[in-house]
């Protein structure tokens, strides 16, 4: 946010797009004549550019000068990738997804099985990064609601505790994908979440086909709620301000 706020203005703006088809460390001088300020003002614009992660900045001759005593200051773009979506939206999540299941597909498996196991796995492989991160050491299921949720969060699943049985989840990452082929993409969402409650060894808790309109078609519920209405998935995905999102 910090970043896209920063590029609202159009000066900052202009700059920066200048130093990314450079494709190489540009001056204040140059950025200053490309956007029609002084060099002093430029250096402002550019340090702030810096300091929202969109620029780095280091003291090195320009390629081809040769000067006599401090080096300029110059500067080039990092590597930062700007998304902004609310609700938030993650289809990279599903793009992994699909891409490793086209590369480990099994004779004789068929593209679905495979796209339901690599979204399982890649679960499992999340959920477990994360619980070497935290060591949380055992979880029973109130823990393991609570350290789901914290994720899930991270996710923008929209996490909404209720009380100490479960998790609804608020938000659907991937509606634009699931309003296409709700079948698929709730069932491999469901993969993923079955997954990633392994990964973090969860107990207690499971991950529960539960399609209702206006949120994500799976719920974190503890066994004794009962499995719940886990009928077609096509019957309620959605999320939160569905059919209003940009």
């Amino acid at each position: 946010m910090d970043a896209v706020a920063v590029l609202a203005d159009a000066q900052r703006r202009r700059m920066y797009g200048f130093a990314r088809r450079a494709r190489r460390p540009v001056t204040r001088e140059e950025a200053a004549s490309v956007a029609g300020i002084s060099a002093k003002l430029a250096a402002f614009h550019l340090d702030k550019l810096v300091a929202a992660g969109l620029l780095r900045a280091r003291y090195e001759s320009p390629a081809g000068t040769r000067k006599v005593g401090r080096k300029p200051k110059v500067y080039e773009p990092t590597e930062a990738d700007i998304r902004v979506s609310i609700p938030e939206r993650r289809p990279d999540v599903i793009a992994g997804i699909l891409i490793d299941a086209v590369l480990t597909e099994e004779p004789g498996e068929g593209a679905r099985a495979a796209a339901l196991r690599a979204a399982r796995q890649h679960g499992e492989e999340t959920g477990a990064a994360e619980r070497d991160r935290i060591r949380p050491g055992r979880l029973g299921p109130e823990r393991s609601l609570t350290v789901s949720e914290n994720m899930l969060a991270r996710y923008g699943f929209e996490p909404e505790r209720r009380a100490a049985t479960g998790v609804r989840l608020l938000n659907c990452p991937f509606h634009q994908l699931a309003a296409r082929s709700p079948e698929l993409v709730c069932g491999l969402n469901h993969a993923f979440l079955g997954g990633l409650l392994c990964g973090l060894e969860t107990t207690g808790v499971e991950a529960v086909l539960a399609p209702h309109a206006g949120r994500c078609c799976v719920e974190l519920r503890r066994p004794a709620d009962g499995a719940g209405p886990a009928g077609d998935p096509a019957a309620g995905n959605g999320d939160r301000g569905a059919g209003t999102s940009q």
